[in-house]
């Protein structure tokens, strides 16, 4: 009986240590718009490191640093856009899910409106195109050939 107590507590101990290696990190805000705002900003940030994740969900140490970055920036008061802003300076665009509006941006945001714009210009294109061959008259050699398998159709 004690030999699976020490046990148990050996193992509770292994647990909880590693949960404590695992570094939750606590931040604490004096205002819930703060707290908001935080989680925001840290969910609107890409991680340089990890693909695709953002620096609130991340467990890089880079992330961790862009977190505390975010947080002592609001502490200092500065707004959502000066942090992004800061953020963007030092890690570069990537760190954006949503890239900004800017000259070297334009290909990015205009293509997918370009080519919706160039298929609907070969949809119409193609539908004139066959309203207008269905709608051509048939010459005369024509309706003769066509008058001619019509009555031999009938006589048979």
């Amino acid at each position: 009986m004690a030999l699976i107590r020490l046990m148990l507590t050996v193992a509770l101990l292994a647990l909880t240590s590693s949960a404590m290696a695992a570094g939750i990190e606590i931040r604490e805000f004096d205002d819930p718009v703060m707290e908001q705002r935080y989680r925001d900003l840290t969910a609107s940030m890409r991680c340089p490191l990890c693909e695709n994740q953002a620096i609130d969900d991340s467990d890089a140490p880079i992330s961790g640093d862009m977190r505390e970055r975010v947080y002592q920036l609001l502490q200092d008061g500065q707004s959502d856009i000066e942090i992004v802003n800061h953020m963007v300076q030092r890690f570069g665009e990537y760190i954006l899910y949503n890239p900004r509006l800017e000259n070297r941006t334009y290909l990015l945001w205009g293509l997918p409106i370009g080519l919706v714009l160039l298929g609907a210009i070969v949809v119409v294109m193609m539908v004139r195109a066959r309203r207008n061959a269905s709608a051509k008259a048939l010459s005369a050699e024509e309706r003769a050939r066509l008058d001619a398998l019509i009555n031999r159709e009938r006589s048979s």
